[in-house]
């Protein structure tokens, strides 16, 4: 098991060093999702949502999110993020969305903070949107699904989910 960096020789929280890191090409893919009750998946379908087009939405806030990862996270660093998308996937039969947001930086330190952040947003604000219809939704599962570059290359992660897209 590896040592937690955000920590002095004290015991106090620091912000990670990373000025002599290398920088490199570094993507992250994080994962969540929501269950609503029907009303709420069918009024999504369908478009019906009084405040409007609920996934549009929760992508431009998901993308929002992953921006705004460093004043959230006290020990993250500000990254200057290359890329940044939020896709869904619907499943009928668990009355779900998976929301998926994969962040991409050229950096000394990985993404996987601003995909999970990314992610997480994007299903708070379909929550925001629809729970005048239902106050029983339930977010989770909210997890890392793939990071690649920095020091550690590639970790894949078993996904609870498997979209009919790639990820």
């Amino acid at each position: 098991m590896g040592t937690l960096t955000h920590f002095d020789e004290n015991g106090k929280a620091v912000m990670v060093d990373v000025t002599d890191k290398k920088e490199t090409q570094r993507t992250a893919t994080a994962a969540g999702r929501i269950t609503v009750n029907q009303e709420v998946y069918d009024a999504i379908e369908a478009g019906t949502i009084k405040k409007g087009d609920v996934l549009g939405v929760a992508a431009t806030a998901g993308i929002m999110g992953a921006k705004k990862t460093a004043e959230l996270i006290p020990m993250c660093h500000i990254l200057p993020l290359s890329g940044c998308r939020i896709k869904f996937d619907k499943v009928p039969e668990e009355r779900a969305i998976y929301a998926y947001c994969t962040v991409k930086c050229t950096g000394r330190t990985g993404v996987e903070m601003e995909a999970l952040t990314g992610a997480a947003t994007a299903l708070l604000t379909i929550y925001d949107m629809c729970k005048a219809l239902d106050k029983t939704m339930k977010i989770g599962e909210i997890s890392l699904l793939r990071k690649e570059g920095g020091k550690s290359g590639r970790i894949e992660n078993e996904p609870v989910h498997n979209p009919p897209f790639e990820i």
